[in-house]
């Protein structure tokens, strides 16, 4: 299994645990489904840590939480052809690579990422996060190996 070096803008395959459910005591997600990798940064002890944002169907209920993915993107990424939104207002810091990265369905070979967003989606993305943390607006949910 193909487990890449990790780029901002990559949609990967993830077992998000939602902070709902973390709240609850769960510390394992209920499914796998394609995350944007935000960012990923080098820790001082030499591990890679990654922010992870979930993709769901289910609309916002605040759209300035969220972004849709165009069609033409799901299409390029192999996505279903359902909307979908990328989830600003929580995410899954985690480290990389991590027991929760799963393989991409009929990936041959087998790999752990669906592509890459396009810049200005991933650009659009990362700076509306940016102003969510700003506003001490989103909600991180830290996962361990």
């Amino acid at each position: 299994m193909d487990v890449p070096t990790p780029r901002p803008g990559q949609v990967i395959r993830y077992e998000y645990l939602w902070k709902r459910e973390a709240d609850r005591g769960a510390e394992d997600g209920r499914k796998e489904r394609p995350c944007a990798l935000l960012l990923s940064q080098q820790m001082r002890d030499g591990r890679t840590e990654v922010f992870v944002l979930p993709i769901t169907h289910s609309p916002p209920t605040e759209l300035a939480f969220a972004i849709e993915i165009p069609q033409a993107v799901k299409r390029r990424l192999k996505l279903d052809e359902e909307r979908s939104w990328i989830i600003l207002s929580e995410l899954n810091r985690t480290p990389w690579p991590n027991q929760d990265t799963r393989v991409v369905p009929g990936s041959k070979p087998e790999t752990v990422v669906y592509g890459q967003l396009p810049e200005a989606l991933y650009n659009k993305v990362r700076d509306r996060w940016l102003e969510l943390v700003d506003q001490r607006l989103v909600k991180v949910v830290t996962r361990t190996e």
